[in-house]
């Protein structure tokens, strides 16, 4: 990212406890300067990019950079990459059309460099490749894994053909999600690849409480509310509603956070029943949290990302979900 979901115009302590005077929340690393510098010390710590996409940064660079990494780590980097987020485009003057044909030409090449060390031809829309050489090889893990954040039949498909993983991260149901993996395997069948080889993950927005009021309570919060817009138009109309930011509004995937003013914000913010809120996010105790979870599990899922979205309303609760995230890791890998 070179921003966040996070909008400045609404950036203070009105809206979490992290958003002291002077503080900024669009301050990002660069994603590969900082797995340069982790890989010394990673140990078994599996290293990825949760994700990127191939537009601020041409396939094979992509490609290299994760090719480089096999050599300084003990178990195979993901590569996790999608269609990008308009955030991130448009307002550095780049193109943002056809993000998922971009996409499909990106993960060509990048399959293609993964496993050959053939020099790679390529004429697409967006990418002339000309015996274009990549000597460098996998180190001793193997090559890194590419895991697709894919929603859409499209992104489904193509992560079916050129991925090792499946890493969506706007809100579904156990039901829904699993018949996007469904739809994944079907692909991967298509492309004559093994379709249990591919790993099921997810990207979780929870919201984690002491007890069923204090979470209900955090739902009606600020961060929250906010993580309802990050839904897109879609979701809202199946609930009878219409996106309070536009229909036809995309979500995060459209979001420019720095185009609306506080006043937009807060009265967009204003507008998100918390029944609804509670259907876009994993919420409860930590183990009301871990029930749901393996709801997930049972339709596939075999690796969650948690992203504790009650975290930003006060320093207790960022803590007591950190703590509750630790806990519940440990039961889903132990089964219990």
């Amino acid at each position: 990212h070179f921003v966040g979901f996070f909008p400045k115009a609404i950036w203070d302590e009105d809206f979490s406890w992290m958003a002291k005077p002077g503080t900024t929340p669009d301050a990002y690393y660069d994603y590969q300067t900082l797995l340069g510098y982790l890989a010394a010390k990673a140990g078994n710590v599996r290293l990825a990019v949760g994700v990127t996409e191939p537009i601020r940064r041409h396939p094979m660079l992509l490609a290299q950079a994760f090719l480089t990494l096999t050599h300084m780590v003990k178990r195979r980097p993901i590569l996790g990459i999608g269609s990008g987020e308009r955030e991130n485009i448009e307002p550095y003057g780049l193109d943002f059309s056809a993000p998922v044909s971009r996409l499909d030409e990106a993960l060509q090449i990048i399959r293609s460099v993964f496993d050959s060390a053939q020099p790679v031809d390529f004429s697409g829309r967006f990418h002339q490749l000309d015996h274009a050489e990549m000597d460098l090889r996998p180190g001793p893990v193997g090559a890194p894994e590419i895991w697709v954040a894919a929603h859409g039949p499209r992104m489904l498909r193509l992560t079916g053909t050129y991925g090792d993983g499946w890493w969506p991260t706007l809100p579904m149901t156990p039901d829904e999600y699993s018949g996007r993996l469904h739809a994944v395997r079907s692909a991967a069948r298509l492309a004559g690849r093994d379709p249990s080889a591919i790993t099921p993950g997810y990207q979780v927005f929870c919201v984690i409480g002491r007890s069923e009021r204090h979470a209900r309570k955090l739902l009606d919060s600020p961060p929250a509310r906010l993580s309802a817009l990050l839904a897109t138009d879609e979701v809202w109309q199946a609930a009878g509603l219409v996106h309070p930011l536009g229909e036809g509004f995309g979500g995060m995937i459209d979001i420019i956070p720095s185009q609306y003013s506080s006043g937009e914000l807060r009265t967009a913010m204003a507008e998100v029943p918390v029944d609804l809120l509670a259907d876009l996010v994993v919420w409860g105790t930590k183990e009301r949290i871990l029930d749901q979870l393996r709801d997930y599990v049972e339709a596939g899922l075999r690796h969650v990302s948690l992203a504790p979205v009650s975290g930003l309303v006060s320093r207790r609760d960022a803590i007591g979900a950190v703590r509750s995230l630790v806990w519940i890791a440990r039961r889903l890998r132990s089964g219990r």
